[in-house]
């Protein structure tokens, strides 16, 4: 399965946002400047440079869903993690930007701290 991340698009991702069942953790992979710009609610920072020293902080199991600004840093972090055993790690198909395309909340966090 090497080379084929799952995604996930803005919609779906919103719906499953709703869906209490849905237990996921958003982990935003930008850096914090970015994310000060504005990030999903709930969204977790993790510059993806520092993801290799925080795997320690996701259960392998866990589904995580993976943003930045368009999707490639993301699918990046995606295919780490795959490597790493997490088969439950989706790239969010578009990042921000096809998450605002479809005017869906963003907020701009007053203070943040590394994901964990």
């Amino acid at each position: 399965m090497f080379g084929q991340i799952k995604e996930v698009d803005a919609p779906e991702l919103a719906s499953w946002v709703e869906d209490e069942s849905h237990s996921l953790r958003i982990i935003d992979v930008r850096e914090i400047r970015e994310i000060m710009q504005g990030t999903m609610p709930g969204a977790e920072p993790l510059p993806l440079a520092a993801l290799p020293l925080h795997l320690d902080k996701f259960e392998s199991t866990e589904k995580l869903v993976i943003i930045c600004r368009s999707g490639a840093r993301s699918a990046q972090a995606c295919m780490f993690l795959q490597q790493r055993g997490y088969t439950n790690a989706y790239n969010l198909r578009g990042g921000m930007i096809g998450w605002a395309h479809y005017s869906l909340p963003i907020v701009r966090p007053e203070t943040l701290s590394v994901a964990g």
